[in-house]
């Protein structure tokens, strides 16, 4: 069963990332493989949550492209350097290719051999020259083991054509010569005593045990095949090793962890048929044939805490998405298929993976408890948000008591774990809990972050404004603003990028200012993105 990634947004949150992780388990559960994955880098405030209850952070899902592992190319076909050229010809008609990858003994890519190359061998080079195996031409004659000296078989083919007086009286045979005669009894001693390569013997042609008791004396091969001599001559040299078709040349090879669409821009330039594909250490692994790409298994995901694509693992647009639970307005995500989607007016995705588990009569382990819980305190500002629900407080009231945790208690100590500046840089604090948002064809930003004590960021708030601007400006967004919340005063300072001093005076109505304070702000989602769309969609 292929393995399914659950994962929330882009800049994750504590509720993104415990959603998935209890998200994940549920389905484990349930007879399915997934697995909780991250788009970023955790804050501190997750990172303590982890810690606390000793769940193990999710690895870091880069993105959700189609790569060439899911692609059904043709694993497994390559052919060693040392079988026969007609070995890899019947491996390529069997399989309906028309190239096939060699490999030395060690599985290292040595290079590819095609049709084309065998018409080329075939036609232009030298077929007297014969290296190979006393195996692969046994196999290519389909024939009979008579004197076995060496594996090795490397010498000239001499067709035994003169008769036997002229071949005695003027062709002088050595060690190095490859002898294809019949029953010429004659000239099978002459090539015997002058201690030829190997004799091969067509049309089933009887040798004299005298003659066979020499041969192994002096080294000299024997080999018996019902081919005729005529059969034996055309079929010998595809008994060569597959190695000798190997010529110098730049062979273009792809690993599985190639992208999809990097492999057709690369064809679109080479126009080839056929390509290796081999690991990271240069080991053969298959055969890429280009119309395989037709042959493609996304990757399967799950989104929780986000509909929005801009929010979302790179190459969604190439994934399959199965399912979705959010507790945000509508987004732009579509999907080619009908999907599950759970969306509920709650402060929190982790409430809805808790009404989930009741739904399915799932039980809660104590850290799965644990990490649901720290997402609604987290979301919910330890209920104090107005997005908290009466559904929120049932969910935190069951699963505090099978954390074994006073949630106020928790709940501060993870809030204030979040708000610590210790390391961090103005960009992290922006990123801490950071999101893109699209309307009408303009994009902005909003980041927020928690803190006790506002004076840390104010003293430099220059620097973050400085911050701000240079993200407007390199990615065309209309406004990053950066909303500081103190659940302790009940609002929170914004921050924001210059040029979007017009958006910000529009939304509060006033002549607003950096670092201004706004009562009553805690809620992302209720209190921010609303406004700054109405007035970009007017």
């Amino acid at each position: 069963m292929k393995k399914t990634y659950i994962f929330g947004h882009r800049k994750p949150d504590t509720d993104s990332v415990m959603s998935a992780i209890g998200f994940s388990y549920l389905k484990n559960q349930l007879g399915e493989n997934t697995e909780p994955r991250v788009l970023g880098t955790i804050n501190k405030e997750t990172k303590y949550a982890l810690d606390y209850f000793h769940i193990k952070e999710p690895k870091y899902l880069n993105d959700v492209k189609l790569q060439l592992k899911d692609i059904k190319y043709h694993k497994g076909f390559f052919i060693e350097d040392t079988k026969s050229i007609y070995d890899g010809y019947q491996e390529m008609l069997k399989e309906e290719l028309t190239g096939i990858p060699v490999c030395k003994s060690d599985g290292t890519f040595a290079g590819l051999v095609t049709l084309k190359d065998l018409s080329y061998n075939l036609v232009n080079e030298n077929v007297e020259d014969l290296y190979t195996s006393y195996d692969n031409i046994l196999h290519v004659l389909k024939g009979e083991e008579v004197v076995r000296c060496s594996n090795d078989i490397i010498g000239k083919l001499l067709v035994a054509a003169y008769r036997s007086t002229t071949l005695l009286s003027s062709v002088v045979l050595d060690s190095n010569d490859i002898l294809i005669l019949g029953d010429r009894h004659s000239v099978i001693e002459y090539a015997v005593e002058s201690k030829v390569k190997m004799i091969i013997l067509s049309g089933d042609s009887y040798m004299k045990e005298e003659h066979i008791k020499l041969a192994k004396k002096n080294g000299v091969n024997v080999i018996r095949t019902s081919y005729d001599t005529y059969h034996v001559s055309r079929l010998i040299s595809l008994s060569n090793y597959i190695k000798t078709m190997l010529r110098a040349r730049n062979i273009t090879s792809f690993k599985e962890s190639d992208y999809v669409s990097d492999i057709i821009d690369i064809n679109n330039r080479q126009k080839h048929t056929n390509y290796p594909v081999i690991d990271k250490h240069n080991k053969c692994l298959g055969l890429l044939k280009i119309t395989d790409l037709s042959e493609k298994s996304p990757k399967k995901v799950i989104l929780v805490d986000h509909n929005e694509k801009l929010q979302s693992a790179e190459g969604l647009e190439e994934a399959e998405i199965l399912e979705m639970v959010d507790h945000h307005a509508l987004g732009s995500i579509t999907t080619n298929n009908p999907i599950n989607y759970r969306n509920m007016v709650v402060g929190s995705t982790s409430t809805i993976i808790y009404q989930l588990f009741k739904d399915y009569k799932v039980l809660f382990p104590i850290d799965v408890a644990g990490a649901l819980l720290s997402g609604i305190l987290s979301d919910t500002l330890i209920l104090k948000s107005p997005t908290a629900t009466d559904k929120d407080r049932e969910a935190v009231e069951e699963l505090s008591k099978i954390a074994l945790v006073d949630y106020m208690e928790y709940g501060m100590n993870l809030l204030k774990a979040g708000t610590l500046l210790d390391g961090m840089s103005k960009e992290d604090v922006l990123y801490n809990d950071y999101k893109l948002f699209s309307v009408n064809d303009k994009t902005f930003s909003v980041g927020q972050f928690f803190t006790m004590n506002f004076e840390d960021i104010k003293k430099d708030i220059d620097g973050y404004i400085e911050v701000l601007d240079k993200i407007a400006e390199a990615n065309h967004f209309v406004l990053v603003a950066l909303y500081v919340t103190d659940i302790i005063q009940n609002g929170s300072y914004v921050i924001y990028n210059t040029k979007g001093q017009n958006i910000m005076d529009l939304v509060y109505q006033k002549d607003i200012k950096e670092g201004d304070f706004i009562p009553g702000c805690l809620s992302r989602k209720k209190h921010i993105v609303p406004l700054i769309m109405q007035i970009l969609e007017s």
